[in-house]
């Protein structure tokens, strides 16, 4: 399996509302519920309505389309980085999943996916 590292330090943030957000800049995602509205985004676009974040996050993305039958891709990555030790953030998209981890964990976490055999782009 190949991970492809995404090139910008990202921001996890609860905001007021989703306004002054540019939806169409690539790697925004938000989730919004009953109890709040989060954002996740590039760190230098982060809005001015943010209530809380939550910066200094890397990630990167599992390359391709996964199909939705495709069972334990998550798992056992989130497995391989909690047994070294490392928490992440995990995003899912309708075409595939993003890991972000701390960036100061970011090139440990990098490595020990390397030594259980993924490739890293």
């Amino acid at each position: 399996m190949i991970l492809n590292i995404i090139n910008e330090e990202f921001s996890v943030c609860k905001v007021a509302d989703y306004e002054g957000i540019d939806l169409s800049s690539p790697y925004i995602f938000i989730g919004s519920t009953d109890e709040e509205k989060s954002l996740v985004c590039p760190i230098q676009l982060v809005p001015d309505n943010t209530v809380e974040r939550d910066d200094g996050w890397k990630a990167f993305r599992i390359e391709g389309i996964l199909d939705f039958s495709l069972i334990g891709i998550l798992a056992a990555i989130s497995k391989v980085l909690a047994d070294g030790g490392i928490g992440i953030f995990a995003i899912s998209t309708f075409n595939t999943d993003y890991i972000l981890t701390k960036s100061e964990n970011f090139e440990r976490a990098i490595g020990l996916l390397q030594s259980k055999g993924y490739s890293i782009k």
